[in-house]
């Protein structure tokens, strides 16, 4: 029996991880060859993500027979949004694995900083990690062939920044999937706004609709129930752990999906950032033992 339970959680970790590295597929795919503008994708997918989360929460209050709470959190809500529009306009220039890796890390590293501001003292080895981590992120903005738009990588960067103050904002929620919910809800109309402001000329080809309905209903409102699901099953460190393979598998879907080249540049960035992450995770842990 405990063999089965281990053997689901690992399954719906899997795909909730798989739904978290699709998201940039989906965008890089609806934005190919201007199938949708970046306003447009990113207003369809918050509009098909509070759809699908409404949905979610729907059927399982009649389960429950409990009435519907939506927690109501501005803040949340607007970073939500400043997260889904800067990456929509990220992915104009970035690769797939280029963008997943800039925006983890980034969120990683927010995080981090957060607790610095709050006074935590990082030991000698989570300092090692904070500097490889960072130092991954630069070798890979470094002026070169293969770098990336610097405009696309901060859009990126401060997208990441946005989803780390989001996490953070998210801590001590009692109802993770309502929360989510009601977040998509207040930012659907900003998306819009923008959208309708003329900010980006706009583009409709229906594989592009479809991309945004597939990023915002399955890997975006899909994807983070099953990992809310999942997430009270695994320990912190292994919560935090499993997510370093999100761009990992990113990046592989741009190479199979949309032929990116896989350049040293990007692995070796790639190592470095995923690499001292990892050690700040692992030496927190052993910390807080």
């Amino acid at each position: 029996m405990h063999s089965q339970s281990s053997a689901a959680n690992a399954s719906l970790t899997l795909l909730a991880l798989l739904a978290f590295a699709a998201n940039s597929l989906f965008c890089r795919l609806g934005l190919h060859a201007g199938a949708i503008d970046a306003a447009s994708f990113t207003s369809i997918r918050l509009l098909s993500g509070a759809l699908m989360l409404t949905l979610l929460l729907l059927l399982r209050q009649r389960r429950r027979q409990a009435p519907l709470h939506l927690p109501l959190r501005p803040l949340a809500a607007l970073s939500l949004f400043a997260y889904a529009i800067l990456f929509s306009f990220a992915y104009l220039e970035l690769d797939t694995g280029i963008g997943a890796l800039i925006l983890f890390g980034c969120v990683q590293l927010t995080m981090i900083g957060h607790g610095l501001v709050r006074g935590n003292r990082p030991a000698a080895i989570e300092w090692l990690g904070i500097l490889l981590a960072a130092g991954g992120l630069v070798l890979l903005l470094l002026p070169g062939a293969s770098a990336p738009s610097p405009f696309a990588a901060c859009a990126m960067a401060l997208a990441g920044a946005a989803w780390g103050l989001y996490s953070l904002l998210g801590r001590g929620n009692s109802d993770a999937l309502a929360g989510t919910a009601a977040n998509f809800m207040l930012a659907l109309p900003l998306g819009l706004a923008v959208s309708l402001a003329g900010v980006t000329e706009p583009a409709l080809e229906t594989r592009g609709v479809l991309f945004a309905v597939a990023s915002g209903a399955l890997a975006s409102g899909c994807g983070y129930a099953l990992w809310y699901q999942v997430l009270p099953r695994l320990t912190p460190t292994t919560a935090a752990t499993v997510q370093l393979t999100v761009p990992a598998l990113a990046a592989l879907g741009g190479v199979l999906l949309l032929a990116e080249p896989l350049s040293l540049r990007l692995v070796l960035s790639g190592t470095l950032t995923l690499g001292g992450i990892a050690l700040v995770i692992r030496a927190g842990a052993r910390g807080a033992r």
